[in-house]
């Protein structure tokens, strides 16, 4: 049985996947990126690492090859193995491996493993449609401007006729002019009438809402009678608010040794709790969970470095 397509799967959908026996590739969302100097752009990503310490069965993988082959959880444990063991024979012989769609591992001198993520696949959902492109920059050609000719042409002279007019027209125009000029001034003291009533009418508007304030306020300050209400939290109330980001301790299969890890995290000053039990059937035990990515990272890194390098993130949809 071929494993690649099934960690391929499920590195969409978990930030962690762990082989077990071999270890555990890693995700982490990584932003758009302009490369200016080869005018390239590349979407939002998530980066693939690889922890060769993280080698435990937390279950998710051997959980989601059963369910998929539709066989037992036991037997998708025994293709694991037997996926792993032939890894470790390749690596080696030929000192280099092929994970399809996640990457490639190299020998280093010190036998350690080098591995390098594929850039063949983007294994984040809200990027899907979008690839990197390249836009060549925009060349600019400077113009030059070409003065413009101006011809010189033969100035000609008009010379206005006179023509006769009556004498009447000039009066006629004089007399509208002045009945403009007088209308202007009417319309000029007929507004100037409306503001002042205007202003009038506001100031006693004013006055009355100022008694009506007065009359208000005399009211409220009369003496009243406490008023104490009483809120009775229900169960529902009281559970805690969902956060999407999760530090996990370990997921176990046992819900009493689950329990005991939260009262030992607990002691230690951790916020922890346990889940309810997934779709693998495992009980996952969490040091905290938080609204930001950024505040689950940082807790799981200090975790790692003090008291457990396998801490790991959980990323639920709310």
């Amino acid at each position: 049985m071929n494993i690649e397509h099934y960690i391929s799967q499920l590195l969409y959908r978990y930030q962690c996947v762990t082989v077990p026996g071999f270890g555990a590739f890693l995700t982490e969302i990584q932003s758009a990126q302009w490369v200016e100097s080869a005018n390239s752009f590349y979407p939002p990503k998530k980066l693939i690492s690889f922890n060769t310490n993280i080698k435990n069965n937390d279950g998710l993988l051997a959980n989601h090859i059963a369910r998929a082959e539709k066989t037992s959880y036991e037997y998708a444990i025994s293709a694991i193995q037997y996926q792993v063991l032939n890894w470790k024979k390749e690596l080696e012989q030929n000192r280099a491996l092929m994970v399809k769609n996640v990457g490639s591992f190299v020998l280093g001198a010190t036998d350690n493993l080098i591995f390098t993520p594929s850039e063949q696949k983007n294994y984040l959902t809200s990027s899907f449609g979008l690839s990197s492109f390249i836009a060549p920059a925009v060349k600019r050609e400077a113009t030059e401007e070409i003065p413009a000719v101006v011809e010189e042409r033969e100035v000609i002279a008009l010379v206005p006729e006179e023509r006769s007019g009556r004498s009447y027209l000039k009066y006629a125009a004089i007399f509208i002019l002045g009945l403009g000029l007088a209308g202007t001034a009417a319309y000029s003291v007929w507004n100037n009438q409306i503001e002042t009533q205007t202003v009038l009418v506001e100031k006693a508007v004013q006055k009355k809402v100022e008694s009506k304030i007065q009359e208000a306020t005399f009211f409220i300050k009369s003496p009243m009678a406490p008023v104490t209400l009483s809120v009775k939290a229900n169960k529902e109330e009281k559970e805690e608010i969902k956060l999407p980001y999760h530090v996990v301790a370990g997921a176990f299969r046992d819900e009493s040794n689950a329990n005991q890890v939260v009262k030992k995290l607990k002691k230690l000053g951790y916020n922890a709790r346990r889940l309810d039990i997934n779709e693998h059937g495992l009980y996952p035990v969490l040091y905290g969970s938080f609204a930001t990515y950024a505040e689950a990272q940082k807790l799981k890194n200090e975790v790692r470095e003090s008291e457990n390098p396998e801490a790991w993130l959980l990323v639920q949809s709310l």
